[in-house]
């Protein structure tokens, strides 16, 4: 089966429907049979109906059959023989970089802002077309998850495992991430990068803005901030322990998390980006990517040299349109 691809699987279940129209023929052949006894004995079935015939009517019914089947392998659109293929590859390159830490876990955004988060990156993957696209994930330290990549499924897959226990020490250094994330762009030129920062824009000493300012001259990368969570009350941040729900305590108060969209903004204002004042709203990441990232400069990347299986689905609908033929040119005639 390593020689054979099925590009729609799931189509596989049209068989049921062939199957129950292969019983209603039989019963229909059947009937008819009964039916015509009761007109004529069996030797005088031939003079009073000429063109009546079981193995007639078992043979039109069987091209129809044939037919349906080969339908539905058309629609399986099965492939074979491999084929290489070069694909030219144009876009630009987006480093998503998403803060991980504690804070993020608190609920004044459904279900909480990490999770928020991980589904604003998928929709604007879902836009996406060409482009590359990689993720940095960041609390204490900052870590390069899953570097440029145009597989986008796998992506969101990796995405969806994210969690705060990937990276080892606590705490928020914004400025270490964004340098990190810098470091994983692969073009030379730099009109076609773009960061995108999800955070609650909290950071302890790492001096955000001064990063920002050397990702844009070393690479001339804008920076998209997002910020979330909410800016005046804030949120409690959950903590579990032997399957218990707490929340955070600093010397017995307990911690409360709010937006600080001041950093993020002046972050985005250094590189030319832009800030989305998010806070526990919802965003449309479409207008987001077609209003501001899509327009970015695109460059040619390397082609693509893919060994792709080569589609045969033709095949099976001429076996089906020349059953449907033969049946109409045989039984059809008056």
């Amino acid at each position: 089966m390593s020689d054979l691809e099925f590009g729609r699987f799931e189509q596989l279940q049209w068989l049921w429907l062939v199957a129950g129209v292969a019983l209603l023929a039989i019963l229909s052949v059947v009937l008819n049979r009964r039916s015509a006894l009761r007109f004529a004995s069996q030797q005088m079935l031939g003079s009073v109906l000429p063109r009546f015939s079981t193995a007639r009517q078992l043979l039109g019914k069987g091209l129809v059959l044939i037919s349906l089947f080969f339908l539905v392998l058309c629609l399986l659109d099965l492939r074979w023989g491999k084929v290489l293929r070069v694909i030219p590859q144009k876009g630009i390159e987006v480093m998503f970089v998403l803060d991980v830490s504690r804070s993020m876990l608190a609920e004044d955004v459904a279900p909480n802002r990490l999770e928020r988060a991980k589904q604003m990156i998928k929709d604007t993957v879902d836009e996406m077309a060409g482009d590359r696209i990689g993720l940095t994930v960041f609390s204490g330290e900052a870590r390069l998850r899953i570097p440029l990549t145009n597989h986008y499924d796998d992506f969101k897959q990796t995405l969806d495992e994210v969690a705060p226990e990937d990276v080892f020490r606590g705490g928020s250094r914004v400025g270490d991430a964004l340098l990190e994330a810098a470091g994983g762009f692969h073009g030379k030129t730099n009109r076609h990068k773009a960061i995108v920062l999800i955070s609650d824009g909290e950071d302890q000493e790492s001096d955000p803005i001064q990063a920002a300012r050397q990702v844009q001259q070393d690479h001339g990368a804008r920076i998209v901030t997002i910020g979330l969570g909410d800016t005046d009350q804030g949120a409690r941040i959950p903590v579990f322990e032997a399957g218990r729900k707490g929340y955070l305590e600093h010397q017995g108060a307990e911690v409360w998390s709010k937006l600080n969209g001041e950093i993020l903004q002046q972050i985005a204002s250094e590189t030319e980006g832009v800030y989305v004042p998010a806070a526990t709203k919802q965003v449309s990441m479409a207008d987001l990517y077609y209003g501001y990232l899509a327009a970015m400069e695109q460059s040619e990347f390397q082609s693509a040299r893919i060994n792709a299986f080569e589609a045969r689905y033709q095949y099976f609908c001429a076996f089906a349109l020349l059953s449907l033929f033969i049946e109409v040119l045989m039984f059809r005639r008056f």
